[in-house]
């Protein structure tokens, strides 16, 4: 107690708990107030009353003696928020060298656990700088999950617990495998075992304990989060592995069991799992599905993402069943049906595991599916591999290098009357089509294109959708972007100004686009679609088709700007639209895959 505290206790004049209390406020002592944070007893007066504090937020901060006793709490020196009044510099020291002990101090003050926020508010501005705090908070993350001191939360809402220092490492790293709440979490831990294992050898319960935990929580959990699922299966076999006292129990959840079940879905939901878990699930294939395991690991070739299907085709090339790889990529070169992602890798492959089905074919299926995309609603698929055409400038002469005459002419027209690309662009690629084969010439300086000069064909209706959306790109998006250069000049500084330079490149893109819809609307050709001859499928008719199955569709082929995809009306121009043209009826023609018998031929317009 302090002295002149204790005089007036002996005294009588307060009783002891005050005194106690009282000297728990003396000069030199630490305290803490609700709103001005941590505090330094500066002076005070007995006789009068009086105290004076320096807050953390107030200095000389003058209160009556009886409003301190009620409004303060006593802080110990070596609390991490006396600290802070008292040494500043070395916690900037500790922030700087070693943030890991800092985490602790702070934490240590406040009972052993923290939300992130608390956290924060605790170091950043005075400890920490405002602006470096995200970085440093990011730095200071990975070294208290190295160092196991503190259990580091995925989410701000959920504390930020220190250690039971008596605990061993192998307890540590089991218990927040088991404190887990999400399969994020889980997969962090389990990969934090995994490569701290020597704390586990030979330890048969602690492997025991995360092996069932894995098993409970794939359980609980595949339905939802299936991809997760098999990631943590998989991280239990790489544990596995490491074991000599592990043993997987015959009423354990394996990986077989999930894709034997959930078929084409575990595709769509391996793509965020690394190349090497992936490969993982695939090598499961055979034991879940027996002698039928390639044409189910195929099923899913076209939609595990870019890593999965390259992992897929390396495995089956070392099971010696690559016969059944290129004979499932052949046919779906060739029925215009493999995706972005599969064609992306047969063109990056061509010269190693993709050669043999690399071929003018594969050209001919990226503008199908290109022209598919661009058509279809929602976010286009298709742009990486669109993209990769442009930069690859060796593609287009090894698409070619192959084909023959008539082939190479067929691809350039296509390429030639493709809307999918710039203009620009489109002239660059069929330069190096000219460049891979000369004969091609006459397609871009005009012999042979009659097409082009002449203009396309499209409805009235269509027609005037265009000149409507020109009026609107010439009378208001024209007009506004002028408006925007204009303000971003005054930014000054045109050099360094990302709006004026954002603003200058989308005039490029407004006025290219203006100048190509022009040309267009100038060349065009418009028709109602009347009088057609409905002896063959030409412009304007609607074409009944049958399968051998009896499965019938029907097809409507109509002008350049007519297409409306979700109810089969097509263009002339597209590659459909060309299988057709010309066909009678007890004729035969491939679609997606399917050969179809044209069974009827009518005019669209009937009037």
């Amino acid at each position: 107690m302090h002295p002149e505290v204790a005089k007036l206790v002996e005294a009588g004049r307060i009783s002891e708990e005050v005194g106690t209390r009282l000297s728990e406020i003396a000069p030199g002592k630490f305290c803490l107030h609700k709103n001005w944070g941590a505090g330094k007893v500066k002076d005070w007066d007995l006789r009068s009353g009086k105290i004076v504090i320096d807050f953390e937020t107030n200095e000389d901060q003058e209160m009556a003696l009886q409003f301190a006793i009620q409004k303060t709490e006593y802080l110990e020196e070596d609390d991490f928020r006396a600290q802070k009044l008292e040494s500043m510099g070395e916690l900037r020291r500790l922030a700087d060298q070693d943030p890991v002990e800092l985490v602790k101090r702070t934490l240590q003050s406040q009972g052993g656990s923290m939300k992130l926020d608390q956290l924060e508010r605790e170091l950043m501005g005075s400890v920490i700088p405002e602006k470096d705090y995200k970085k440093w908070w990011e730095s200071a993350k990975k070294a208290l999950r190295a160092s196991r001191v503190a259990v580091v939360p995925t989410k701000r809402t959920e504390p930020l617990v220190l250690r039971d220092e008596n605990l061993s490492p192998a307890e540590s790293l089991v218990m927040d495998f088991e404190n887990a709440r999400d399969f994020k979490a889980k997969a962090r831990a389990l990969e934090a075992i995994i490569k701290d294992f020597k704390y586990f050898k030979g330890d048969a319960d602690a492997q025991s304990r995360i092996n069932k935990n894995i098993d409970e929580a794939v359980r609980k959990g595949m339905k939802m989060h299936l991809g997760q699922s098999l990631d943590l299966l998989v991280g239990r076999d790489e544990l596995m592995e490491l074991s000599e006292v592990m043993d997987l129990d015959a009423s354990a959840i394996r990986i077989s069991d999930i894709i034997a079940t959930e078929g084409t879905r575990v595709g769509e939901e391996l793509g965020s799992l690394p190349a090497a878990r992936q490969r993982m699930v695939f090598e499961a294939y055979p034991a879940a599905f027996g002698d039928s395991w390639v044409d189910e690991l195929l099923n899913i070739f076209d939609n595990v993402g870019p890593r999965g299907l390259a992992e897929i085709a390396k495995l089956l090339i070392e099971k010696g069943e690559s016969e059944k790889l290129f004979a499932f990529l052949r046919k779906h070169i060739v029925g215009r049906t493999l995706g972005a992602d599969s064609l992306l890798w047969v063109c990056r492959e061509r010269e190693k595991s993709s050669e043999p089905v690399f071929d003018f074919e594969v050209g001919n299926a990226i503008l199908s599916l290109l022209e598919r995309d661009s058509m279809d609603d929602g976010p286009r698929k298709s742009s990486r591999l669109q993209s990769y055409v442009m930069e690859d400038r060796g593609l287009i002469g090894d698409l070619l290098k192959s084909a023959d005459n008539n082939e190479t002419r067929n691809f350039a027209r296509k390429l030639h009357q493709s809307q999918i690309f710039a203009e620009l662009d489109r002239k660059s690629l069929m330069a190096r089509v000219i460049k891979a084969k000369p004969e091609t010439q006459d397609l871009v300086t005009g012999e042979g294109s009659e097409k082009k000069e002449e203009g396309v064909v499209s409805s009235w209706d269509s027609i005037e959708k265009r000149k409507a959306d020109l009026a609107d790109l010439k009378n208001n998006q024209i007009p506004q972007n002028r408006e925007d250069i204009k303000i971003a000049r005054s930014y000054g500084d045109l050099r360094e100004n990302a709006e004026y330079h954002m603003a200058k490149d989308h005039q490029k893109v407004l006025m290219r686009r203006q100048s190509e819809m022009e040309r267009a609307l100038d060349t065009v050709q418009g028709t109602d679609f009347s009088n057609v001859d409905t002896s063959e499928v030409n412009i304007g008719t609607i074409a009944h088709l049958e399968d051998e199955k009896g499965n019938k569709i029907t097809i409507t082929i109509l002008g350049a700007w007519d297409s409306i995809p979700e109810e089969n009306v097509i263009s002339y121009l597209s590659e459909m639209g060309n299988s057709l043209l010309g066909l009678k009826v007890g004729d035969t023609v491939d679609i997606k895959s399917q050969t179809m018998t044209v069974k009827e031929v009518e005019a669209y317009n009937k009037g």
